[in-house]
């Protein structure tokens, strides 16, 4: 089988994977609502049981998007020819969304969860005008905050730091991506990022934590940013390519099969150094096994271009940008009712996609807030298809 690669056009695969990979975030930040770990906003009985599915998904769902990120941000590169082309489309696509987030989708998430923790009783305006502005966290939640929106940050900086990679002579980028070739080629493809991110995990999590506040974030850059430049440099290696295409099913086997000691080993409870240790190499085998058998699946099956992938490859991040305020605000709701359960993830579904998709198709049509939903500047569409009709 020939891999699929950025030099062959467009790799359809990966925007499917793209789609899913979002779809799937959406999904999770759902089940964070009823999951008995912490979030901004809990149902009033979590169910224990959701936390399995998310146990499974948590490794490798984030590392998997910003993977992606690194294969298609390389293409853009290579399209745009020049460095500065390419920060300043980054910075125009990523900085503004991530600001009007920050301003206008993300503010109602922080109102709604000082309000169910009885921390805020005044309207939203007034917190938003007054009280959001803080930069501090007195109410104990720092803000203004971008909440779900660090994705977008962490993505512009190791943009920036592509850009900076790019710059380089041509000699010196050919030398890394003779390097990467080789580092990651057999054996080492599999063996070298599980001991990574195991590591990252053993070492920096204890020690730094996850911020997601960029600049103090040791272990997510360990573990992102490494999946990020990953992708960069895979996208012009045939020779990994070529192996993830070979080996894609046995990857998949692998990563079902480290879901049974992850899940013994959180269930026992046992925080001994050893079982911490032994649960951060599973981790680590679940989430690279997952992502290699993916790209497989995706570049093998998914390589087809249509209709419903050309909408949603555009419309999955203006999704991604509002759908957590969605959940935060119905399920602020619905707990406050006392709807039960079972409504509450019936009415957070069906409001949450129903809203993405609202959101989407005014955005679309409404020229000055395409940008501030991460689309491109231009013409509505409501405009090109006027212009078509009387081209026609």
């Amino acid at each position: 089988m020939q891999a699929v690669s950025a030099n062959n056009g467009r790799q359809f695969g990966l925007d499917w994977l793209r789609i899913g990979a979002f779809g799937l975030l959406i999904f999770y930040h759902i089940g964070m609502f009823f999951v008995p770990w912490g979030w901004h906003i809990k149902t009033a009985e979590p169910l224990d049981w959701v936390q399995w599915p998310m146990l499974a998904i948590n490794p490798w769902r984030l590392s998997l998007l910003f993977l992606i990120s690194g294969v298609v941000s390389r293409s853009l590169m290579v399209k745009l020819a020049r460095p500065d082309r390419f920060a300043t489309s980054r910075s125009a696509r990523l900085l503004i969304p991530l600001l009007a987030g920050m301003v206008i989708f993300v503010a109602p998430q922080p109102w709604f969860e000082l309000r169910d923790k009885g921390a805020y009783t005044d309207g939203f305006l007034d917190f938003w005008l007054h009280d959001y502005p803080e930069f501090g966290a007195s109410r104990g939640t720092p803000l203004p905050t971008w909440n779900h929106l660090w994705f977008v940050a962490y993505l512009w900086a190791y943009s920036m730091a592509l850009a900076l990679l790019a710059s380089l002579p041509a000699r010196n980028r050919a030398i890394l991506q003779r390097a990467f070739d080789w580092l990651f080629s057999g054996w080492r493809l599999f063996v070298l990022p599980i001991a990574w991110l195991a590591l990252a995990r053993v070492i920096l999590l204890p020690a730094f934590g996850e911020t997601h506040a960029l600049v103090d974030d040791p272990y997510a850059h360990a573990i992102y940013g490494f999946a990020f430049f990953f992708g960069v440099g895979l996208a012009r290696s045939a020779s990994a390519w070529t192996a993830i295409l070979a080996n894609w099913k046995l990857a998949l086997v692998v990563a079902l099969l480290a879901c049974v000691p992850l899940f013994y080993i959180h269930g026992s409870g046992v925080e001994a150094a050893i079982l911490t240790a032994a649960k951060s190499v599973v981790r680590a085998t679940l989430a690279w096994a997952m992502i290699l058998g993916l790209l497989g699946l995706a570049q093998t099956y998914l390589h087809y271009d249509g209709p419903v992938r050309r909408y949603l490859t555009e419309a999955i991040f203006p999704y991604y940008i509002v759908h957590q305020t969605i959940i935060i605000a119905v399920g602020c709701y619905l707990k406050q009712v006392g709807a039960g359960s079972l409504v509450e993830f019936i009415g957070i579904l069906l409001a949450t996609f129903v809203g993405c998709a609202l959101t989407y198709e005014i955005g679309r049509r409404t020229r000055w807030l395409r940008p501030m939903l991460g689309l491109k500047a231009g013409e509505p569409v409501q405009e090109k298809r006027k212009a078509h009709r009387l081209a026609a």
